[in-house]
């Protein structure tokens, strides 16, 4: 499989030298691929198929889900070979290529440049408050390393792990309410009768500096849904947004399907059209993504804590 292969099929990154940049090139790519064919139903589907990554994998970095994206979107649950031996009692099955993420790299820092005290020594900084042995561990930058997708393996079948709703409305629509005061927001679920806003199913506003939400009641699907549009709308839309109606919209519409396909619920009637970020540049679109993707994992672990079904995955 060439490593020259566009954004839309699956890549590969062979060249242990050059592979840094051949991970970097592949993101470039697949953004430049939307920019050039915003408008096209073809950069909508690349797009919607990262966001099923993203469900799948949601404490992960955008960058990193992105790269899931081209090199294995079908995976589901990826750990490193020596992993999926010690933890799970599992093999990598022969002849699997492995799939390459961002991971970071942690050492001492100095207080002042944040390099590591090899770098430090070789930089112009001339802090010398405190010993490097005295210096906080951080994150100093980031180097790839190989994972593999649990179909790519075989042994022991892994545990059943629970998943807060797994597809029923009433439990994830429970534990969105209930995680409302968590995110600081105030949620009012509305009877049909007596909803004031015509034909919108939901309504957020922000007075006095409190963001209260309005859903239309409906059968618990749809309104686990809405609710979550809104909540959306609450994370990453503040009064002062100049984005056009459209691209809010959007964001709030993908940050929806992204929980609510992670918890298994059908997300296939929402339309996630690029055409409402037609002017946006690939810096622009990386930006989103990473709103999204935060947005997103933050209603997830909110919910995940009110029905108590921690996610067992680490952030990458």
């Amino acid at each position: 499989m060439s490593e020259s292969q566009p954004a839309s099929g699956h890549v590969a990154f062979g060249d242990a030298d050059a592979r840094a940049d051949q991970m970097h090139q592949a993101i470039d790519q697949w953004l430049r691929e939307l920019v050039d064919a915003v408008d096209e139903a073809r950069a909508s589907e690349q797009f919607q198929q990262w966001l099923e990554v993203q469900s799948r994998f949601h404490d992960y970095s955008h960058r990193n889900t992105l790269l899931i994206t081209l090199q294995c979107p079908d995976a589901t649950k990826v750990a490193g070979y020596r992993t999926w031996q010690e933890e799970f009692n599992r093999q990598v099955t022969d002849g699997e290529s492995a799939i390459w993420i961002w991971a970071p790299m942690i050492s001492r820092q100095c207080p002042e440049c944040g390099n590591s005290p090899s770098y430090h020594a070789d930089s112009d900084c001339e802090y010398d408050d405190t010993p490097p042995e005295e210096w906080s561990e951080g994150i100093v930058g980031f180097k790839p390393v190989p994972v593999f997708d649990v179909s790519q393996t075989e042994g022991e079948p892994l545990p059943d792990l629970e998943t807060a709703a797994s597809g029923e409305a009433d439990a994830l629509l429970s534990a969105l309410l209930a995680a409302a005061g968590d995110l600081e927001l105030h949620v009012d679920v509305v009877g049909a009768d007596a909803w004031p806003h015509g034909d919108a199913d939901g309504v957020c506003r922000h007075v006095d500096g409190d963001t209260h939400i309005q859903v239309r009641e409906a059968r618990p699907a749809a309104v686990a849904g809405t609710l979550v549009h809104e909540y959306a709308h609450a994370l990453l839309h503040d009064p002062d947004d100049t984005a056009t109606r459209e691209a809010r919209e959007l964001e709030a519409e993908a940050t929806a399907y992204i929980v609510g396909r992670h918890f298994g619920l059908d997300m296939e009637g929402s339309a996630l059209y690029l055409a409402a970020w037609s002017g946006d540049d690939a810096d622009q679109l990386l930006e989103r993504c990473e709103r999204i993707r935060e947005a997103s994992a933050t209603v997830i672990n909110a919910v995940a804590e009110q029905s108590g079904s921690a996610d067992p995955d680490s952030k990458k």
